[in-house]
């Protein structure tokens, strides 16, 4: 897939990002250099190559999954300007 100048104004005009128009052709030249490098990456041949997130082969570490409520409703508070109830208290903002 090649793309020319007019894909990368209408990319542009559809991201809302301003492109002057001389800079239009080299980037459409810098997009076609990669995706010509990511087709490359596809001649890879990856078959059973498990995924990997690091390096270093590494159990993760889980914790239990327990639902707390916190306990420190009174040192969150103590930074708020007002609070009520437990809740912060904010002025309105919608009418």
């Amino acid at each position: 897939m090649a793309i020319d100048a007019a894909t990368v104004r209408k990319v542009a005009h559809l991201a809302r990002i301003k492109t002057p128009e001389d800079r239009l052709e080299p980037l459409a030249q810098e997009l076609n250099g990669i995706l010509q490098w990511i087709e490359q990456l596809n001649e890879v041949d990856v078959e059973g190559v498990e995924p990997m997130t690091s390096n270093v082969a590494q159990p993760l570490r889980l914790r239990d999954d327990v639902v707390t409520d916190g306990g420190k409703i009174d040192a969150v508070l103590s930074n708020a300007p007002k609070s009520a109830d437990g809740f912060f208290v904010v002025p309105k903002v919608v009418e």
